[in-house]
This record gives structure tokens, sequence and C-alpha cells, in this order.
């Protein structure tokens, strides 16, 4: 029971489990984490640590060389990975409050991991009005390091929107042939 208290000790812990548990077999620097999980190095070191004396991750090197990844022998993998799977959500009024900053926006389609259909090419569709392509870019960023996955994103102004909409686009006949969440849909679809 120690292993599991020490576990999930902090929100900072369960941002780099969702990193490492979704993201399993690819190598990681303090650098890379700190980076993907929105957290201070300070803070990711720390968490870090913990993670490797639990024996969740496996740490090869030494200081700024080091790497960090999930380890696959861990006894509990099978169950953490399903129960961290199934808990991972973010609220709908989180997704759309992140992207406002964004521009004025007239759809947010959710597919591909929000919905568990993993065949389609991209997770979120925004169409709106005036989209500054950098906060969009970072409020995506900042809902990756909550989910602890890289989210592929399409967005469009409006009239584009539309005009893709009108000539069967393969891109949004991908999101909208497969299961999908509206967030917002002031288009009118």
């Amino acid at each position: 029971m120690e292993r599991l208290a020490k576990l999930f000790g902090s929100p900072a812990r369960s941002k780099l489990l969702r990193l490492f548990l979704f993201n399993q077999g690819i190598a990681l620097t303090l650098v890379d984490v700190s980076a993907r999980s929105s957290l201070e190095q300070g803070t990711a070191r720390r968490e870090l640590a913990e993670l490797v004396s639990v024996g969740i991750l496996i740490k090869r090197g030494v200081r700024s060389k080091a790497t960090y990844r999930i380890n696959p022998r861990f006894e509990h993998l099978p169950a953490l990975e399903r129960f961290i799977r199934d808990t991972t959500v973010l609220r709908p009024e989180y997704i759309v409050g992140a992207l406002k900053r964004a521009g004025v926006l007239r759809l947010v389609a959710l597919s591909g991991l929000f919905t568990s259909v993993l065949e389609v090419q991209i997770d979120l569709l925004i169409a709106g009005d005036n989209l500054d392509t950098r906060a969009l870019a970072r409020a995506v960023r900042g809902l990756e390091a909550e989910l602890g996955r890289e989210i592929r994103y399409a967005a469009f102004e409006t009239a584009d929107f539309r005009y893709r909409l009108g000539v069967y686009d393969r891109l949004l006949r991908d999101v909208f042939d497969y299961p999908h969440r509206l967030l917002i849909d002031r288009i009118g679809l």
C-alpha cells in the first residue's frame, strides 16, 4: 500500500503518470518532461525521483543526460494504465475556456482520442473568426499538458470551414463520419 500512497501524492505526479502512460516506449529527458507537462523543472525532478523510487519509471544516465521511461515490468502497470485511461477526462467547459482566448469560436468538435476512435486523423476541430494561431497553439499545448498526450488539431476560419464542408473535404468527413462530439455549434451542423 505504501507504493500506492506515494503514487498519487500530488497533481504534478498525476500529470507525469499520464504523460508516461500515454507515451510508452518513449524516453524523455527532464527538459522534455518539464515542457510537455508544463511543470517547473524542480517540481518535475522531485516527482520523477518519486516515480523512479516506486518502480514505475526507469532512469538511464545521469544529470542532464538522464532519460526516463515507463518500466514495462512494473507489476501493477496494466491496472494503473486502465485506471488512468478511464479517469483522464477534460471537462468540456475547460476545453472551451482554454480555446476561447484564440478568437471567436463558431465550432469546436472533439473526435479521435476524445471519443476513443483512433482511426480519425484529428482529435480537435475548430472553426471561428479572427483566430490567433499562436494563442490557439498555446491553448492546445496547455490541454496536452493536462491530458498527457499530443492532440492533433485543425483550425479554420468560418468561411473556409463552410467551403470545405460544402465540397465534402476528406478531413472534415473523417471527423463527422466517425463518432464525434460538438462542444460548440454556431454554424448549424
